[in-house]
């Protein structure tokens, strides 16, 4: 839904802080890995939870039934009520949650669940039998120990969770994973690694369930890291990812993107200067930016943010080194040479984001823009909660 009362407005004259969204990267994008993706023979079941935003979803699925991912039962809904019909809700699911469950599937949406424990599957059959809906769900896979799952060479454990489902009265769609530990890869060769275990331990898990006589339709992968590093997918059916649709200073220091992929902003002004400290203060603060402090164990540590111009070019060395609730410290980056930049209070400066996801959930809506020009071509309405 479009904030029509927007429209005439431009970058020079939105209340800041507020988020811009560059319509142009981010079609590059989602262009980039889809291609890439259909060159290895996979579909792209794109996880919504970045963009958290029906008109970013439209222009990522395949269509505009589907399929996507969620993290959270509000998204499930919100895009539900937008006509997704497929759906994964990629989060162990809790058994306060079962009724949003059940209630979207009475309204058509195949909305799968994700579980990695024998409780979760018992809890998932007897909701099903209680309620007549064999409700589907992914086992997920411990690819590299880096947060949940079932590890992938525990066969027996995988097929009871497995044969529980089947037993009694819901479905086993499949087999999931999630490589987080790509985060903390760097270079092509560590990242295509990460790519080639997490395929290996997801398609291992695959053929434990099939050789047990279990169904396994669905084989599902995904980070932004390995989906564009990957390089053979024989045997997964789809991948999942998220953020690669606007790209963040962390998957630029990881490798993934270079900072001109980054597609989302926050608008700020400047608001004061300390010169004797080598500050100039601005209006974003962390309510604006978030805390997500992603970069500080990368090779460069881009503080809160990277400071752009007001047409997304970086200045040299200079981030936001500290954040208050309202208020942005803009500084040199420790250690650099140069001086900094003349911006007169009422400046206007963009600054990209460390984590996409956290920046993106300080807002409401995403300005769009297109080619770096500063008009604003539409508002598009972002949701938040749980």
């Amino acid at each position: 839904m479009e904030y029509k009362e927007a429209q005439a407005k431009s970058l020079l004259s939105l209340d800041t802080p507020c988020l811009v969204l560059d319509l142009d990267r981010m079609d590059r994008n989602v262009h980039r890995l889809k291609t890439h993706l259909s060159g290895l023979g996979v579909s792209l079941r794109p996880h919504l939870k970045t963009a958290k935003c029906v008109e970013v979803a439209h222009r990522v699925m395949a269509s505009p039934a589907g399929a996507a991912t969620v993290s959270t039962l509000k998204e499930a809904e919100q895009f539900a009520a937008a006509g997704v019909r497929d759906i994964i809700y990629a989060v162990g699911i809790a058994p306060g949650k079962l009724d949003r469950v059940l209630a979207l599937r009475s309204e058509g949406v195949d909305l799968i669940v994700v579980l990695d424990s024998l409780q979760q599957a018992e809890l998932v059959a007897s909701a099903a039998r209680e309620r007549g809906d064999a409700i589907p769900a992914l086992i997920e896979i411990d690819c590299d120990g880096h947060r949940s799952g079932v590890p992938p060479y525990e066969t027996e454990r995988l097929v009871q969770i497995g044969r529980t489902l089947v037993d009694g009265g819901a479905t086993l769609r499949g087999v999931m994973t999630h490589a987080g530990g790509s985060y903390s890869a760097r270079g092509d060769e560590a990242l295509s690694r990460c790519a080639s275990e997490e395929r290996d331990a997801v398609v291992h898990a695959a053929q434990a369930l099939l050789h047990a006589g279990l169904p396994c339709p669905v084989v599902s992968v995904g980070s932004t890291p390995t989906a564009h590093f990957a390089r053979d997918l024989s045997g997964v059916t789809e991948v999942r990812a998220g953020v690669f649709v606007f790209f963040d200073l962390v998957m630029a220091g990881i490798g993934v993107c270079a900072v001109e992929d980054i597609a989302l902003s926050v608008l700020t002004t400047v608001i004061g200067h300390q010169p004797e400290k080598g500050w100039i203060l601005v209006d974003a603060g962390w309510m604006a930016m978030s805390r997500d402090r992603g970069t500080a164990k990368q090779t460069v540590d881009q503080g809160y943010g990277l400071v752009c111009d007001l047409h997304n070019n970086p200045f040299d060395n200079l981030i936001v080194v500290d954040a208050n609730q309202e208020h942005g410290v803009i500084a040199l980056r420790p250690g650099a040479n140069g001086v900094l930049p003349d911006l007169p209070i009422g400046t206007r400066l963009r600054i990209l984001p460390n984590h996409a996801c956290a920046t993106g959930a300080q807002h409401d809506r995403y300005h769009v823009v297109c080619r770096d020009k500063l008009d604003v071509e539409a508002v598009w309405r972002r949701f938040s909660g749980w």
